[in-house]
């Protein structure tokens, strides 16, 4: 079986599936597990990620309004991989190739592949997707046992949130984009009130929107949590240093804890690192309640309450 995944969630399932010497192709921005890089590269993207995050912002906006498309599917290279099954996405035309664009070309391809096309909105969805990968590629005991650890590690965060009394629940701004700010969305809200908090900006099992920061000002957050889509914690934290230089963020940042989670492997993509990214938030609103997270941190922002 040759196997082709088109975005880092889907190469992270195939993986944790025990399917990684399976893998002939992925997309550029699979770096999970690292040995996947040295992996042929299915796709490119067009968006200039050196720029400001207001530039980046700008730049999608122009090309969602004009339909034009912000990644490349590299015809040729998908043809020399000859996959058997292509792995990629309905879910969001900011996040990878196009659904359309893929489906043109797997019908170009003499190996004409087998398509998984992803769609997850909650938790519960990317977990029927670890399941349902699994079964199509033949793991279909693997895919129970991964998603039964997982839920088994979503529980237990729960239960040790459920100790915690409605006043002890920080009102928690979860933030995915910095200029201009966007709330998490689809399993983020999710993940905020498993971890103990109430997600005051939440829009579980939709997607994000852009907001104001008078309207995130507004709702008098106890604690920032900011995980930027798409970025590391040291690229979140250069925004968050010049973001907070300004009003009504100076003031708010002041008078709430502040935390920078590497959004990119924890809270972005919905696959098995989704339960590390509770893990890591669950710490970092209640540690006299939740230990360390076996894999990865946030960092607390000093100068916060």
């Amino acid at each position: 079986m040759r196997i082709v995944t088109l975005l880092p969630s889907a190469t992270e399932i195939v993986c944790a599936l025990g399917l990684q010497d399976y893998l002939v192709g992925v997309s550029h921005s699979c770096n999970y597990p690292p040995a996947v890089a040295n992996l042929p590269a299915m796709t490119s993207t067009r968006v200039p990620g050196d720029r400001s995050s207001k530039e980046i912002d700008d730049y999608v906006r122009g090309h969602l309004t004009s339909n034009s498309a912000l990644y490349d599917l590299d015809l040729a290279a998908l043809e020399a991989a000859a996959p058997d099954v292509v792995v990629s996405q309905a879910l969001c035309d900011v996040c990878a190739v196009a659904t359309g664009d893929v489906l043109g070309a797997i019908e170009s391809l003499p190996s004409k592949p087998q398509l998984i096309d992803l769609e997850p909105n909650t938790l519960d969805e990317v977990l029927d997707d670890c399941l349902r990968v699994g079964t199509m590629l033949g793991q279909a005991v693997r895919g129970e046992a991964l998603v039964r650890e997982l839920r088994e590690r979503l529980a237990t965060v729960a239960e040790r949130s459920a100790q915690l009394a409605d006043d002890q629940r920080p009102k928690v701004a979860f933030l995915e984009w910095l200029e201009p700010p966007f709330n998490g969305g689809h399993w983020n809200p999710e993940l905020v009130q498993i971890a103990g908090g109430v997600d005051v900006l939440g829009n579980p099992g939709k997607p994000s929107v852009s907001l104001s920061w008078a309207e995130v000002a507004a709702c008098e957050p106890d604690v920032m949590f900011v995980a930027c889509c798409g970025f590391d914690q040291a690229r979140a934290l250069e925004d968050l240093q010049r973001v907070a230089q300004q009003e009504p963020c100076r003031s708010m940042a002041a008078a709430a804890r502040l935390f920078v989670a590497d959004g990119d492997a924890y809270f972005s993509r919905p696959g098995p690192r989704l339960v590390d990214g509770l893990e890591i938030m669950a710490h970092a609103l209640h540690p006299q309640l939740h230990p360390p997270a076996a894999h990865g941190e946030c960092t607390a922002v000093p100068g916060t309450q």
